[in-house]
Formats: structure tokens, C-alpha cells, sequence
């Protein structure tokens, strides 16, 4: 059973992440918006927060991330990795989105790792800040696209090709990339690899200009006859035509409710901050009354409570899953795809009820708006969202349904 309150031994660590939003990320919210690419300095102190989160966990550490597949005893119900992941960001991007990801050794490579690194993985790896690279030009949404290759060579793998869009890549210690160890095999040979920075052959190659989460780099990366050990291979080396791909795409369950999580956060302040400034101006949101005999102002900062409420229960179900062993592909998409549109349509309704309060530099509500949209695309976009919800409903494979 679900429990929807926060969790006892989470609630200090909650409460921790909230104060960081609201008197550590916004104060320096506007001077990273606009300083791109510089680092937040600030930010080095505060990693321990998150580290905390993990620690204060009965299991801790990256590894209790894993999916733990069959867990049927009720009276094991546990509140992982995965929960205390969700509920802190999305109290950590009430401040801000950019700045959140670009927290030390907590980048979306940490989940591929927690995901499917064996123990040895684990223990070399769990305490970087890790980096994922998956998109590529021409290879977007369609993961199974990807054309970087990875050539096994004694005990090594050499990795050639190009990532972009890569969150965190230039100021992470290590890269998860996927690529394949043969492009004849399809998505089945597509592996992960821990790729750590300063390796030969990899080089940051550009970063890049962005609408929002400015905070955050987002680098273009080459690798060029990049020599990578056997044992930096996330997973089994075996390329099996029916379960090849579900170790990569296993990530992707552990890192879709984060991102809905985030979009919760960002959603959440917009709609505090809103209410505050209508109260303001001598608006104040009355639940008491009846909601027919409201203004139409009114009406909508409903509407959006409701829609957010939604998404974040979603959110939270899923990592809940991911937490207690159950299968949860569907269930992350559905949450991603929820709070990813619903923070766009949130963040950008308080700029338009607001007029121009909410979209001069005065008030954060339109870096949130900016910032919100990349919740909507990366990770997956909508439409991906969409068509991966839909092959799981109606049993179809990829080929079956595009």
C-alpha cells in the first residue's frame, strides 16, 4: 500500500531541500540565469545535502536505486533511493531547475549507474557525479537510433561518435554513454559505459546556449578511438536479442520520475508565488467558497492545483515502484509525461494571469516558464512518452507500433 504522506525519516532531509530552494537557490537564481556557463560556487557545500539523503537511507548508498524485481512481502515496504531522489528535488527545483542539476554527484548518469552497475560498479563509481549521454545528431527521442559504436579490443572497448545535449558533461567526473557494440544487431547491442573525464579521447567539444536552466552546462561531447576497460561496462556484455536493451531502458524508469519530480517542483512554485502576489493585489484564493462563484482567476489557480496534485501523485507512485521492486516502465512515462506538459502549462499560465509582472525579470515566474519547457523534452519527449505508453497498454512492440 501507498502511503501519500512524506515519509517519517524523510522529512527532515525534505524540509533540509526546502530551506536550500528558498534561501540558497533563489537568492543566486537570477545571477546564474544570466552569467551562462559560469559555475555556482556556491553549490560545493550544499552537495552534502543530497549526499545525506542518501546516507540517512536504511540501505543508502547509489545501489538502492535498483529496481528490486519480484519483492512481493508487504512487510518489507521501503521508501529507497528512488523516493528520497523525487521528494527532494522536487523541493530543491521550488528554487531553481538549472541549479539543481548541476548539484555535485547527483547527475542523471548517477540513476543509469544505480540502475544496472554490478556491486564492484557500485563501489567505484556510486560517489562520482556522473553524466548521461545519449542524444546524437540525427538521434533524438529514438534512443534505439544511436550510431556511436563501442569495438571490444582485448580488455578494453574503444568508443567512436558524438553526444549532444549532454547535461552536466563538461563539469561532471565521468560520462555515461551509450553506444553500440554492433550496429548490424539493432538496439539489442546498445550498452552503457562509464567513460571517467579526463580519458583520452574525450573531449568537450561545445556548450551550449540555452532558453532555460541556464545554471546548468549542456556540452556536445566527440570521442574519437576513446579507450574505455571491460570492467567500465554497465551490465552484462551479452547482446541478447530480447533482453538487450532492457538494461539501458532500465534507466530510464529510475530517471523519468525524477524529471516529473522536478517539473512538480518548478509547478509548485509558480503557483505559491502567484497566489502570493494575487493576495497582493487583494485576491485572495478562498477554498471555503463554492468554486462556481468565483472569478474566472480563480477558477484556473484551481484547475492548476488539481493538474499538479495529479501529476505529483504520479510521481510519486512510480518512484514508489521502482523503490519496492515493481516493474514501472509504464508507470514512468505516464508520471514524466503528466508533469512534464502540466509544468509548461502551469509556469506559463501564472506569466499570463500575472500580465506583466509575471514576465519582467522582476519576479523568477518567467525564468520558471523558460525553464519548465526542457522538462517536457528531455528524458523523452511528450510524444515518446506517449507512444511508449501506448505500446505497453496494447502489447506492441516498436516495430508493431511507431
Amino acid at each position: 500500500m501507498i502511503y501519500l504522506e512524506v515519509p517519517k525519516k524523510l522529512r527532515t532531509l525534505v524540509d533540509q531541500a526546502r530551506q536550500t530552494a528558498d534561501h540558497v537557490f533563489r537568492p543566486i537564481s537570477r545571477k546564474y540565469d544570466r552569467a551562462e556557463h559560469d559555475y555556482p560556487i556556491e553549490l560545493d557545500m550544499f552537495a552534502a545535502i543530497m549526499d545525506g539523503m542518501n546516507d540517512a537511507l536504511e540501505d543508502g548508498g547509489a545501489g538502492s536505486g535498483k529496481l528490486r524485481q519480484g519483492k512481493k512481502d508487504n512487510s518489507q515496504i521501503q521508501n529507497g533511493i528512488n523516493m528520497t531522489t523525487v521528494l527532494g528535488l522536487a523541493e530543491l527545483c521550488r528554487g531553481d531547475v538549472g541549479l539543481s542539476l548541476t548539484m555535485p554527484r547527483q547527475g542523471l548518469g548517477n540513476a543509469a549507474i544505480a540502475a544496472v552497475a554490478n556491486d564492484e560498479q557500485l563501489a567505484r563509481f556510486g560517489n562520482k557525479w556522473a553524466a548521461m549521454a545519449i542524444t546524437e545528431p540525427g538521434c533524438g527521442s529514438d534512443s534505439a537510433a544511436v550510431r556511436t559504436s563501442a569495438i571490444k579490443d582485448g580488455d578494453d572497448y574503444i568508443i567512436n561518435g558524438e553526444k549532444i545535449f549532454v547535461t552536466a558533461g563538461e563539469r561532471a567526473d565521468a560520462v555515461v554513454v551509450w553506444a553500440t557494440v554492433d550496429k548490424d544487431l539493432g538496439k539489442a547491442a546498445i550498452k552503457s559505459f562509464v567513460v571517467e573525464k579526463g580519458t583520452p579521447g574525450m573531449e568537450v567539444t561545445r556548450l551550449e546556449k540555452k532558453l532555460g536552466i541556464k545554471a546548468s552546462d549542456t556540452a556536445s561531447i566527440s570521442f574519437n578511438d576513446c579507450r574505455v576497460p571491460r570492467a567500465n561496462l554497465l551490465g552484462s556484455e551479452e547482446v541478447n536479442a530480447d533482453k538487450g536493451f532492457s538494461g539501458v531502458m532500465q534507466t530510464f524508469d529510475n530517471t523519468r520520475p525524477v524529471v516529473a519530480a522536478m517539473a512538480v517542483g518548478v509547478a509548485t512554485a509558480s503557483i505559491e508565488r502567484t497566489k502570493e502576489l494575487l493576495k497582493e493585489q487583494g485576491i485572495d484564493i478562498d477554498y471555503k467558497r463554492p468554486a462556481k462563484l468565483g472569478s474566472q482567476l480563480t477558477a484556473e489557480v484551481y484547475r492548476m492545483e488539481a493538474e499538479l496534485e495529479a501529476a505529483r501523485l504520479l510521481t510519486i507512485k512510480a518512484a514508489w515502484m521502482a523503490d519496492n521492486g515493481q516493474p514501472n516502465s509504464i508507470e514512468a512515462s505516464i508520471s514524466k509525461a503528466k508533469a512534464g506538459r502540466v509544468a509548461n502549462d502551469i509556469t506559463l499560465k501564472c506569466v499570463e494571469l500575472l500580465g506583466t509582472v509575471g514576465y519582467c525579470e522582476d519576479e523568477l515566474l518567467e525564468k520558471w516558464a523558460r525553464d519548465s519547457k526542457i522538462l517536457d523534452i528531455f528524458e523523452g519527449t511528450q510524444q515518446i512518452q506517449q507512444l511508449i505508453i501506448a505500446r505497453r497498454l496494447l502489447d506492441k512492440s516498436s516495430s508493431e507500433l511507431k
